[in-house]
């Protein structure tokens, strides 16, 4: 311990170094010794000082600052001195820190040598750790290449070993059981592999019994899958059982398609060749058969529209040799009920002719059910050509076409042979709206394979719809009036006959509109509007004539409206031309009765209208007029009723004629408000019969 009142011991313990205990004032003579940058620095000072609040409260207060600043100065001086005296009484224990201090830089030096030991110890480590990667690392791409070459050895043994349980299935099971198509599967897999690998030694080894295997499974396949396609032409084969059954094993196929081309193509051949056969035995039968249920009786070429039914029997009986006529030449031109086979019956069950041999059908209905038994057929055969023989597009199509060629070329001969002998104006036309029918469905169906068959059908169908049509225009245009028996004035079988067949055509072609037909009505209309006015022109009588008018175009009118609109052109015309004949019927049948108050009105309005209001020189006949007034008075509720009892007897409808009266009545009181107009004014009013007037 040193002493600290000893002064020699302790300038040996302190070592003060560079401690300054000189005093302010030798501080500030030696400032301002200095540079004139001192100076600044002085000034810098005076202003940090006059910044600070002692000082600014000294400035406020007055105080005299060097008079402050002395005291300030001994303040100061004696602080310093007690610091000095405090570090002087503190020197030991700072001396006692300097020790301790040196100790531990001692220690911390030798903590720096045992940490540098330790960190070239970790960096052997390190580098230990390093190959120790290195070398797993190494094993794991070496342990990862050995499991690669295991799973690939483990795999081409697998494809390329055969085993016994394989020989076995393919040699003996029966190839319509699971395990025979699994190991087909297996089997498949292992030639395919075989091929691939065929430059190594293993595959070399087993190609032969490979070989032996494949042969084996096409001989099995072959005689199975022609074993079934033979079972089409067994009596009451169902084609849609055995195109399932063939469907489960289409996987036979895909193998022989790979593995034997040739049997392959045989087998689609064969198949080819017999359902061919098949579909075309099926559809000649089964239409050979409907068509002896259709109707004995149908319409020939002598049905057409202006044809009378007395000459229709007389060529019956010149043709056949039985008495049997015609159920009615009527039936041929009306539609009746035989639109529900494109409205409702579109696909109902075809007919089967075994339960069906006591009843009787049109041609359409026999049309509808070969149309819907081929489309059915035509479906199920084309999906399976698809699914089967893995076809698509155009190989589909023409896979399809070989199929069923021969059926459709016999169903389109049988149409056309039809057809030439056929009379039947709205059956034609049924028939290719059925055709179009069926053709939309099929759309809807995704099913384009038909669109050729329906076209050539249409092709048919049309142009002797057209033929059929135009000789009905030419019997109308043809008919000589003169040569009619049993004409009056009530309605003619050709009226009615041709409101039935607008009517009937009229609402088939609003499902699918043609031009060329509406042309043709259009032309079939203005010729029945002809012939009507030359029959008409062969009564003597004017109101006979209107009388055979009205009847007419009413009943055309009646009939038309059953099935069209009222603002149809068509109707529209007819009603125009009723409305003008009712007008000039109502005018004929007033004459007999009031001519000459008709006469008087007629003549005289003109008159009053040139003369103006004074009326002068207008002649006044009194007596005349007299007579009219006395004539209507007495005779008019005779005339009204003489009126009504013609129009009844003379119109078959009745509510045709109640218009007809009620026009005649009202234009007689029009005509009877103008005579008394005419009476009112200059130079009658003045007439004494004006009194006796109703």
């Amino acid at each position: 311990m040193v002493d600290l009142l000893n002064p020699g011991e302790l300038d040996v313990a302190l070592d003060l170094g560079n401690l300054d205990l000189t005093s302010r004032d030798e501080m500030i003579n030696e400032l301002t010794n200095r540079d004139g940058i001192i100076l600044d620095i002085v000034n810098g000072h005076i202003r940090e000082n006059l910044e600070d609040e002692l000082v600014q409260e000294a400035l406020k207060t007055g105080v005299d600052l060097r008079h402050y600043s002395q005291e300030i100065e001994k303040e100061l001086a004696a602080v310093e001195a007690a610091s000095i005296t405090d570090y002087i009484g503190e020197s030991k224990k700072i001396a006692h820190l300097h020790q301790e201090m040196k100790q531990c830089d001692s220690i911390l030096g030798q903590m720096e040598q045992m940490l540098g030991t330790f960190q070239q110890d970790l960096g052997c480590i390190s580098t230990e750790i390093q190959t120790l990667q290195e070398k797993s690392l190494e094993m794991s791409v070496k342990l990862g290449n050995r499991k690669e070459l295991k799973t690939k050895l483990s795999s081409f043994l697998d494809d390329i070993v055969v085993s016994p349980k394989l020989v076995e299935t393919i040699v003996n099971i029966p190839v319509v059981e699971q395990p025979f198509m699994d190991a087909l599967h297996e089997l498949d897999t292992k030639l395919q592999f075989a091929e691939a690998e065929q430059h190594t030694l293993a595959s070399n080894d087993v190609s032969d019994v490979l070989d032996k295997l494949k042969t084996k499974a096409v001989i099995k396949i072959r005689l199975y899958i022609l074993e079934k396609v033979q079972e089409y032409k067994k009596p009451m084969s169902n084609y849609q059982v055995l195109q399932e059954t063939l469907l489960k094993f289409k996987y036979y196929y895909e193998f022989l398609v790979i593995h034997s081309p040739s049997t392959a193509a045989e087998i689609k051949i064969e198949y080819v060749d017999t359902v061919s056969k098949v579909y075309f035995s099926y559809f000649k039968t089964y239409q050979s058969r409907l068509i002896k249920l259709e109707f004995e009786e149908v319409p020939t070429k002598a049905d057409v529209m202006g044809a009378e039914d007395e000459s229709r029997r007389s060529i019956q009986l010149s043709m056949f040799s039985s008495s049997k006529s015609i159920r009615s030449r009527s039936t041929v031109f009306t539609l009746g009920n035989r639109d529900d086979l494109i409205n409702n019956q579109l696909e109902w069950p075809v007919i089967i002719p075994v339960h069906s041999a006591d009843k009787k059908f049109p041609y359409e209905a026999i049309f509808r059910s070969v149309q819907f038994s081929l489309i059915d057929n035509v479906c199920a055969e084309y999906g399976f050509l698809v699914h089967f023989f893995k076809v698509r597009g155009e190989k589909a199509q023409i896979l399809f076409t070989n199929v069923m060629e021969r059926t459709l070329s016999l169903l389109i001969k049988s149409v056309e042979s039809y057809m030439e002998k056929c009379y039947d104006c709205i059956g034609i036309m049924l028939c290719a709206h059925i055709t179009m029918h069926y053709h939309e469905l099929m759309k809807k169906r995704g099913f384009g394979a038909l669109v050729g068959f329906h076209n050539q059908l249409l092709q048919i169908l049309w142009p002797r719809f057209t033929f059929v049509l135009s000789q009905n225009i030419h019997s109308i245009r043809e008919t000589d009036p003169g040569k009619l028996t049993e004409l009056d004035t009530r309605p003619h079988f050709v009226t009615r006959r041709f409101g039935e067949f607008y009517s009937a055509i009229h609402t088939l072609n609003d499902k699918f509109p043609n031009d060329q037909t509406v042309r043709s009505m259009s032309l079939l209309q203005v010729e029945v509007e002809n012939v009507i006015l030359r029959m008409a022109a062969e009564f003597h009588e004017r109101q006979d004539q209107l009388v055979f008018l009205i009847n007419n175009y009413d009943l055309m009118l009646s009939v038309m409206q059953c099935r069209t609109t009222d603002t149809s052109k068509e109707v529209m015309s007819i009603q125009e031309l009723l409305n003008k004949r009712i007008n000039e019927y109502v005018d004929e049948v007033l004459l007999p009765h009031f001519g000459g108050m008709i006469s008087f009105v007629k003549d005289t309005e003109k008159n009053v209208e040139s003369a103006g209001p004074s009326g002068a020189g207008i002649k006044v006949n009194e007596g005349y007029i007299n007579q009219i007034v006395r004539g209507f008075n007495q005779d008019h509720k005779k005339s009204i009723d003489s009126i009504n009892s013609d129009v009844m007897r003379r119109f078959t409808n009745f509510n045709n004629g109640t218009v007809i009266l009620q026009s005649a009545l009202t234009k007689m009181i029009q005509y009877y408000s103008r005579f008394h107009k005419i009476l009112s004014q200059p130079p009658f009013k003045t007439m004494p019969c004006r009194m006796d007037m109703i």
